[in-house]
């Protein structure tokens, strides 16, 4: 398989020298300074980028001018001081993911191999967040995915559907980790359920074709 092409929007050389680091089999890093290089960058027919979210000239999170720019690209934005409110503005206005500049090559790698998949990479304080905006605005749910569930079983398929760790949930309901997990084995397999995604829309209420 021939390395993938990917745009690395950054004016800072320390950025750029750690970000490139992912150069190899399946990533071709290619550096740009403006976003005029982004644009290039899309008419070429490319779509992998990586933004630095203190690029000059970007517009604030909240501007709908960021629809336009990630409009049919893959972008992860990296931020030196990344925010859940900064990350949930990008996300809605079309980015693919939202993380530390910081994160080593590995890392970025695997960020990037997860939005070729055509998944959304996020970190779990975002993720947590995002969770509980849709538990807020969702109307209420008829709860036939907890009939087959002990009411702690119920419970500890309720804070995982928000995001919380085994250790958050272990710590809230006065437990051991190790209860906590088969709890979540036993939610499982009652549910038919394959991990923590399919748990959360199963609790909500949201079908599949419905994140489509």
């Amino acid at each position: 398989m021939n390395a993938l092409p990917v745009l690395m929007l950054t004016q800072d050389a320390t950025l750029w020298q750690e970000w490139q680091q992912i150069a190899g089999p399946q990533w071709m890093p290619a550096r740009g300074q403006s976003l005029a290089d982004l644009q290039r960058w899309k008419q070429q027919g490319r779509t992998v980028v990586v933004l630095d979210a203190a690029l000059p000239s970007l517009p604030e999170s909240t501007a709908a001018r960021w629809i336009e720019l990630l409009k049919d690209l893959q972008v992860l934005v990296l931020s030196n001081r990344p925010s859940d409110e900064e990350g949930r503005n990008l996300l809605s206005r079309g980015a693919s993911g939202y993380a530390h500049a910081q994160s080593s090559p590995e890392v970025l790698a695997r960020m990037l191999q997860s939005m070729a998949g055509g998944n959304i990479w996020l970190g779990r304080s975002l993720l947590q967040r995002l969770l509980r905006d849709v538990d807020a605005r969702l109307p209420e749910h008829e709860s036939d995915w907890a009939e087959p569930l002990s009411a702690r079983e119920q419970e500890v398929a309720r804070y995982a559907s928000l995001g919380d760790s085994n250790a958050e949930i272990a710590e809230r309901m006065s437990i051991s980790e190790r209860t906590v997990r088969a709890h979540l084995s036993a939610v499982f397999e009652k549910l038919q359920v394959q991990d923590r995604l399919a748990l959360t829309l199963k609790v909500h209420g949201i079908g599949r074709k419905q994140l489509a």
